[in-house]
């Protein structure tokens, strides 16, 4: 049985690896990628943000999580699920964790930063509701896809 899991420094390496495998695959690493994946507590947590991971019989197979842009606005970051554990609908349990503490936060609008090349993540997005809107302002280079959701 899958359940979510603060982040703990102890997963640090589970963390990097998740999201680094996706990232490499279609050469999305930024340095801005690197500094969240190398100090996550640091970037992420001490700035009001929330960071999961999603375990598997003792296995770190998932992780998501909410950077705090201010009081009423949150990004989505950091979600991923190993290969061999997609298509079990981890990741809609970890998007409905973040839509969950966004809302819990009384955030009005959750965004995220994508690139169109990640086609089932954005049809996942989509299916939670969030709505395409113009590509500003992101952290990425890479970043050619925004989205939104009112919360």
């Amino acid at each position: 049985m899958a359940v979510i899991v603060d982040y703990d420094k102890k997963y640090l390496k589970d963390f990097q690896q998740l999201n680094l495998e996706w990232l490499e695959k279609f050469n999305l690493v930024e340095s801005h990628d690197l500094e969240i994946l190398d100090h996550p507590q640091e970037n992420v947590i001490d700035n009001g943000g929330f960071l999961w991971l999603l375990k598997e019989d003792d296995t770190i197979v998932g992780s998501a999580g909410i950077f705090k842009i201010n009081d009423k606005e949150y990004e989505l970051i950091k979600m991923s699920v190993a290969p061999e554990h997609r298509g079990k609908k981890f990741g809609n349990m970890l998007l409905e964790k973040c839509i969950s503490k966004a809302k819990e936060l009384n955030a009005s609008k959750l965004i995220l930063f994508s690139n169109s090349n990640l086609k089932t993540a954005i049809r996942l997005y989509e299916k939670f509701g969030f709505k395409h809107v113009e590509a500003t302002d992101a952290p990425f280079k890479t970043a050619d896809v925004k989205m939104e959701l009112n919360l």
